[in-house]
């Protein structure tokens, strides 16, 4: 999927510090702090995708449901005050799976009455009425489904294995089913696509009035095969120009409908924003379960083994499946505050990256880097607080990088 369930960090399945398969911080979270639920199972891996998921076929799935729900006996926090089941493709689970592992994180969390938006991925193939209606029932609110594409020849080239009718089908299932709060995934400047053919997708997307879109520019992650055809030349990116274009008529046509860019790539209804995520681009505390799963508590990060049975055996022996914790000097966890907040277009102040990034020394540097981005016309500032501007939005990711090369 492209949501960002997962926390937008630099950490990875590499050991920081070099320490094999570390212990997890001995305090549960805080109650209330966001909970990220990872569960693996896709119907075949996305061409583009560099999540971990597995294909579901001969997985044992009620195995892995019983690990997640060990481990959110054991680390998970009372009353989340947001819930995201990603993954892989959670709606692929039947009605008794999600049953089973949603009836069991509300015995160990009480997230039903504690927690303000609880959002689930899901792709089009697997997602009827009866599901959604189930989802509903179990206590899931938001459904964020994966279309990606509205033509059937890049969904295979993306290794989709839906079509583009099953994603009006699947929209218009949650509808009848009662879901109230639904978010589209969307990816542009896929190969050979011209601006002329978003305009006429995007249009046809944001005519169903969704309250929320997400919309991401093809990236060739590494670890892909998207990124392997490229190398090889089987694949081309889109022209610079044309991605421009893309994401310019993006904002103007969601604008049109209503959508505020609160973020770069998402858009929703005036109070529709995911909170789940712009908790990770404030750089709050957050805990994931599950394998891959990253965890955010005070200056600690740490992730879950990547591999379905190194966590699943890790849960049952040892009661957690922690693969590396790092702990970033300062002045990294100052970076990556302004280059979360940044992406948001409530943008931050000063104080409030020193605050999410615990810091305590001179952040001079940092005001600095700010002060000359202004300069340049990249980021604005009204009252101390620092936005991108215009100009600076399609160069979030450069802006990123000055941050995290002048101060990490």
């Amino acid at each position: 999927m492209s949501d960002p369930a997962t926390p937008p960090t630099r950490a990875d399945s590499t050991l920081a510090r070099g320490v094999p398969n570390p212990a997890r911080p001995s305090a549960r979270p805080e109650p209330g702090t966001p909970l990220y639920v990872h569960l693996p199972f896709c119907a075949a891996k996305c061409h583009y995708c560099d999540f971990f998921s597995v294909a579901a076929q001969g997985q044992d799935r009620g195995a892995m449901i019983a690990a997640l729900l060990r481990e959110a006996e054991l680390f998970a926090p009372l009353a989340p005050r947001t819930v995201f089941l990603g993954g892989g493709t959670p709606s692929l689970l039947s009605i008794e799976e999600l049953t089973t592992l949603l009836d069991g994180l509300e015995r160990s969390t009480g997230f039903r009455s504690s927690a303000s938006e609880v959002t689930a991925e899901c792709n089009p193939e697997s997602l009827d009425r009866d599901k959604a209606r189930a989802l509903l029932d179990l206590g899931v609110r938001r459904l964020s489904i994966g279309f990606q594409s509205l033509h059937d020849e890049v969904l295979q080239l993306f290794g989709r294995v839906h079509t583009v009718d099953d994603s009006f089908r699947a929209f218009e299932a949650a509808r009848q089913a009662g879901v109230e709060e639904l978010n589209v995934d969307l990816i542009y400047a896929a190969p050979g696509q011209t601006v002329e053919e978003w305009r006429t997708d995007l249009s046809r997307v944001l005519a169903l009035g969704s309250e929320h879109l997400s919309a991401y520019n093809l990236t060739f992650e590494e670890d892909t095969l998207f990124r392997r055809w490229l190398e090889q030349g089987r694949l081309t990116k889109s022209p610079e120009e044309v991605e421009l274009e893309l994401f310019e008529l993006t904002r103007e046509l969601t604008r049109e409908h209503g959508l505020e860019a609160y973020e770069i790539s998402n858009f929703a209804r005036p109070g529709h924003a995911c909170a789940h995520n712009v908790n990770y681009w404030r750089n709050g505390e957050y805990a994931g379960i599950g394998p891959s799963a990253v965890s955010k508590q005070g200056r600690v990060r740490f992730g879950n083994a990547k591999a379905i049975t190194a966590y699943t055996r890790r849960i049952r022996d040892e009661g957690q499946a922690v693969h590396w914790l790092e702990d970033p000097d300062e002045r990294t966890r100052l970076a990556e505050s302004w280059w979360l907040g940044l992406r948001l277009a409530e943008g931050l102040t000063a104080h409030e990256a020193r605050a999410r990034a615990h810091f305590v020394g001179d952040d001079a540097g940092a005001r600095a880097l700010a002060e000359e981005l202004v300069g340049l016309g990249l980021l604005g500032s009204t009252a101390g607080r620092y936005r991108l501007t215009a100009r600076g939005l399609p160069l979030g990711d450069w802006v990123a990088k000055r941050f995290l090369q002048a101060l990490a």
